[in-house]
């Protein structure tokens, strides 16, 4: 349990200068934030099933109604007027159930955004004759980070306690293992690096053929289109791995567009050639697979709506 949230909330909503003016602010705004909970709910929903994996969280139509009985419940005692001992376990028990469910930070994140947009919004247009405007939304966006406070919390405790029950040989092979992934993902970037200069060499080795005259003049532009074509993939490779050095995922499609490219340029050259049928059929059907694994990737990546 969070000590400081458990023996101390007090010191919580301090940091947060969450006073009790706050508190009477919130608590009389409770009747009209009761007016539109079964609107933030509907917008709620909507929102969480963006997230493409809502639905192996919310199973079932009972987990979702009973689901949705505790948002409402949560969302309602935002406005409560009191915020004690109780309330707070109550987060954090709340914290302690995401965590073992396995539900993304990033899930959570979210949400509160939309919860945040939400009810302000409704704030302003109920309260926009009301002198204390300011301190009501004030009021609200206090105790709604104070809530993400607590929440993610426990998912920091989650990461310490992991972290800590690891044996002394366990916790420097994982500090040693994180350096060397480190090592070579900068070794990665850099062979991308000498890819594309390689691709630049190519397409003006290809330029010089065809001004030579050693291509004609549709083998030539062929040529140098498939030269582009590899080039483009090649530095968008090199983005999507800069970005996997800032923190993102490793992007596995991008070096499926690259061998896409290559295999284009290839068919390019030897749809020329009558005698190359059957290459060209060949190296049609690695596209088309490639083709079909890119799809799958990205697709499985984008966001469903139940």
């Amino acid at each position: 349990m969070n000590d400081n949230v458990q023996n101390d909330y007090s010191a919580l909503k301090a940091h947060y200068r969450f006073t009790k003016e706050d508190e009477a602010f919130l608590l009389e705004m409770k009747p009209q934030i009761e007016t539109f909970a079964d609107d933030f709910l509907e917008g709620f929903y909507e929102f969480i099933w963006n997230f493409g994996k809502t639905a192996d969280f919310l199973k079932d139509e009972e987990v979702l109604s009973r689901h949705r009985g505790k948002i409402r419940q949560w969302y309602l005692d935002l406005f409560k007027g009191t915020y004690d001992i109780t309330y707070f376990l109550q987060l954090h028990k709340i914290g302690e159930t995401h965590v073992r469910l396995g539900l993304p930070t990033h899930y959570v994140n979210a949400a509160f955004n939309f919860v945040r947009v939400f009810t302000i919004g409704k704030i302003q247009k109920h309260c926009n004759q009301s002198e204390t405007l300011t301190e009501r939304v004030q009021a609200f966006e206090r105790i709604l980070d104070i809530n993400l406070d607590v929440l993610t919390s426990s998912y920091r405790q989650e990461e310490m306690s992991k972290y800590l029950s690891l044996s002394l040989t366990e916790k420097t092979l994982l500090t040693w293992l994180k350096k060397t992934s480190s090592y070579f993902n900068y070794l990665l970037a850099g062979a991308l690096v000498i890819v594309a200069t390689f691709a630049i060499g190519l397409f003006g080795y290809d330029v010089y053929l065809l001004f030579a005259g050693h291509n004609d003049v549709e083998e030539g532009i062929l040529t140098i289109l498939g030269s582009l074509l590899i080039l483009w993939a090649a530095i968008e490779l090199i983005h999507q791995e800069m970005a996997h050095l800032r923190g993102g995922s490793f992007a596995l499609e991008g070096f499926i567009t690259l061998a896409i490219a290559a295999l284009i340029r290839k068919i390019l050259i030897f749809s020329l050639s009558p005698a190359k049928s059957v290459d060209v059929l060949m190296y049609g059907a690695l596209v088309l697979c490639l083709g079909v694994s890119y799809w799958l990737i990205t697709h499985r990546s984008q966001p469903s709506k139940k």
